[in-house]
């Protein structure tokens, strides 16, 4: 994959390392002792499940759950939420067979740090960087017009044009609510992500089978830059950890749940009344791991800082104005970097 000519360094699959048939993951791959998946506190709570019914049967209730789960969580899985069994279970599956095509068809769409559209195997541009255990497929899909679809498998567009419809209608619906819980005007946060110009895009991700997962990660501890993600998870294996506490919980995913979590994005115009939390990829020796995260985001020009109805003399402004786009530049030349980056503006301001 030596095509991605902006990368520091030669672009290796991991697919390729995982059926090398090898029982020692090269050294890039290893993190060092107090990132490793072994050396840290685990605990069995899961993270909240809501019930997006409840918007209709109980809304009061359902509301107050949903604003406890952004404030004390950043997480929460969403059940009952209208996008159909069959169709969660396609996306899965067709980006599965994706990922196990031949290498020289997936070659055909190797990215660039650029813009990451394409297929990839490393984030970050840092040079000696340690890598995580992953492939993955990035897509932008609204507003831009030039998404770089696959054409193998060949419904695979027409699948995810489907189920990408289902997100966006999401992403609306929950920031009504998320507006309405901060005491807002209901379309506030459309409106501060661009209104109908809102962003999205996708990154399929693929975990190989790893020889040594108490060695390294899928992908390292960070929180997601954007506005919100929606993760669909593989139901076949675990994979996906948040840190609450100072412990790591491993989701346990419902039966067609899809998985919301809160993104730097959401912190920032919330004045940190919502959290963007810290979470991880552990990787499996003896199962792959399949999942698609899909981020709803703000339009790239879009200048986010705390919502001014949420700024007192109590509590001030906690973070400097930044477009949307400032910030994923930022964000791209470092790779996951834990959540120093959306806590790291706090003491520039």
């Amino acid at each position: 994959m030596g095509s991605m000519g902006d990368w520091p360094e030669p672009v290796v699959c991991v697919q390729s390392l995982s059926e090398s048939g090898n029982h020692v993951i090269p050294d890039q791959y290893i993190k060092p002792p107090p990132e490793r998946p072994s050396t840290c506190n685990l605990t069995d709570t899961n993270i909240p499940i809501i019930d997006l019914a409840g918007l209709v049967d109980s809304r009061e209730e359902t509301m107050s759950r949903i604003l406890e789960a952004c404030r004390e969580w950043g997480f929460f899985q969403l059940v009952n939420h209208g996008v159909k069994t069959e169709l969660v279970d396609r996306v899965r599956e067709i980006w599965r067979e994706f990922f196990h095509e031949p290498m020289d068809v997936k070659k055909k769409y190797a990215n660039s740090p650029k813009t990451y559209e394409g297929f990839g195997s490393r984030l970050g541009v840092e040079k000696g960087a340690i890598l995580d255990w992953s492939d993955y497929y990035y897509l932008n899909y609204h507003p831009f017009g030039h998404t770089k679809w696959p054409a193998d498998p060949p419904y695979l567009r027409d699948v995810m044009e489907e189920y990408s419809k289902e997100i966006l209608r999401l992403g609306e619906v929950l920031l009504k609510v998320f507006s309405r819980n901060l005491g807002l005007k209901e379309d506030c946060l459309q409106n501060a992500f661009g209104g109908k110009d809102a962003g999205a895009c996708l990154r399929a991700n693929y975990y190989p089978k790893c020889p040594q997962p108490d060695l390294t990660l899928g992908l390292s501890s960070h929180s997601d830059p954007g506005g919100m993600t929606f993760l669909l998870p593989d139901m076949r294996v675990s994979g996906l950890q948040i840190r609450k506490d100072d412990q790591w919980i491993t989701v346990k995913p419902e039966p067609n749940g899809i998985i919301v979590n809160i993104g730097d994005q959401l912190q920032v115009l919330s004045n940190a009344i919502y959290k963007s939390v810290e979470h991880r990829v552990v990787v499996n020796p003896d199962e792959e791991r399949v999942s698609l995260a899909y981020f709803y985001n703000p339009r790239n020009d879009m200048l986010i800082q705390p919502v001014s109805e949420l700024v007192t003399s109590n509590r001030p402004a906690l973070y400097p104005p930044m477009t949307f786009e400032e910030y994923r530049r930022f964000i791209r030349t470092k790779g996951p970097k834990g959540k120093l980056q959306v806590d790291s503006l706090k003491s520039q301001n």
